[in-house]
């Protein structure tokens, strides 16, 4: 979970780019791509979402390797749906932005953070869902040679995921997550004090999250993809409800104990984004104030085309 109300969000989306996107969100990649692109730093967030169709295609082409009679068609849908994107979902993020404000500058608690959690969550499945359609016909294209490049993505995929989280012993990994936490939320807030490295790193050291079992996960969910394509490759009448149940999947694992494992995260992150707030300065959360309404006029501009 994120440590800032920006980030917040942004560890929502990254969470469905950064540590899922080749195992969990194939199908909807440019979904979560323009989601978590919609809110990076206001310097670069407008050229970012209007780069992000090209940004798009390029992620799913070295996953893929598109043929020259492919990228017309893959071209064209992500257009679509960022055109559908930025009319429909956008002016639902510049209210949740207002609202943010509003919370950044009181205390907050972790069901209230729960709850913007959840409110994103419904809004990258909406978007999930919009891709349903195109992503069953793009599976339908797919020959053996692209679905042998998708699984050698996965394999560096898993092969990054262990360089980062499994080698390092316990406490240069906990190193490792502390500074990207505290370079998020100064990003956001400020400098942080000493304290306030402290909570993060006593937060972080709590945390449920086990590495090993996320790894697995993933595993689960790249042989889940896989299986999925070739299934509906066999019978292309059951390509759409074969995308959603695999997101389905995604959403909710069948593997026993994992959907409560997944819970507890969500709970300790929300807890951990709480405590933080809680714990800033009045200039701190007057930073806080003032990266949100730069998000939103980025938002509502960008949703406006300018």
């Amino acid at each position: 979970m994120s440590t800032s109300f920006g980030d917040k969000m942004r560890g929502v989306l990254a969470s469905a780019i950064k540590r899922r996107i080749i195992a969990r969100r194939f199908w909807v990649g440019s979904a979560a791509v323009v989601l978590t692109l919609g809110l990076v730093a206001c310097s670069t967030a407008r050229l970012a979402y209007n780069q992000a169709p090209n940004l798009t295609y390029w992620w799913l082409d070295d996953h893929i390797d598109f043929t020259s009679d492919q990228t017309p068609q893959v071209r064209s849908k992500i257009g679509a749906f960022f055109e559908w994107h930025r009319r429909n979902e956008l002016p639902m993020y510049s209210q949740r932005l207002q609202a943010w404000q509003a919370l950044a500058q009181r205390d907050i608690t972790p069901a209230q953070a729960c709850t913007e959690f959840e409110a994103i969550r419904q809004r990258i499945d909406a978007a999930a869902e919009r891709m349903v359609a195109p992503m069953a016909k793009m599976a339908l294209q797919l020959d053996a040679d692209q679905l042998a490049n998708l699984q050698r993505r996965q394999a560096k995929s898993n092969e990054e995921f262990a360089k980062d989280h499994l080698r390092p012993d316990r406490e240069q990994a906990l190193d490792k997550r502390l500074k990207k936490a505290v370079e998020r939320s100064e990003r956001f807030y400020g400098a942080l004090t000493a304290a306030q490295r402290e909570l993060l790193r006593d937060q972080l050291r709590r945390s449920p999250w086990d590495p090993e079992r996320t790894q697995a996960e993933r595993e689960r969910r790249q042989a889940d993809l896989l299986k999925t394509v070739r299934e509906l490759q066999a019978n292309p009448a059951i390509a759409e409800q074969a995308v959603r149940e695999h997101v389905a999947r995604i959403s909710r694992s069948p593997t026993p104990g994992y959907p409560e494992y997944s819970a507890r995260l969500v709970q300790h992150g929300c807890a951990q984004f709480a405590a933080l707030h809680n714990s800033t300065t009045p200039e701190q959360r007057a930073n806080a104030v003032n990266a949100l309404k730069g998000y939103e006029a980025d938002v509502v501009s960008l949703a406006s085309r300018d």
